[in-house]
């Protein structure tokens, strides 16, 4: 089980009012599970974001780039070996 920790959140009576509602209608158990959700996605989505600006910046970096096509260099007889295979059991 995750351990908790309570804390106090100050938020727009509209928020609060909103996430009220969706408990309600039982898409949350309580508020504060609807709040962990929330910022579970959250953080979900900022993460992938830092990830996509890391990748985007990786696909602009000379030795990245020189690296993948190196290691596709390496790997294109088993590429072609695996392409061959499967075009035989056809």
């Amino acid at each position: 089980m995750e351990q908790t920790v309570r804390t106090t959140l100050t938020l727009p009576s509209e928020l609060l009012e909103a996430a009220d509602r969706m408990v309600s209608e039982g898409k949350a158990k309580s508020r504060n599970e609807f709040v962990a959700q929330a910022l579970r996605h959250e953080l979900a989505t900022l993460q992938r974001a830092e990830i996509d600006a890391a990748l985007a910046e990786m696909a602009q970096d000379p030795d990245y780039q020189a690296e993948v096509l190196r290691m596709e260099a390496e790997f294109a007889p088993a590429s072609w070996e695996a392409l061959s295979l499967g075009a035989s059991q056809v």
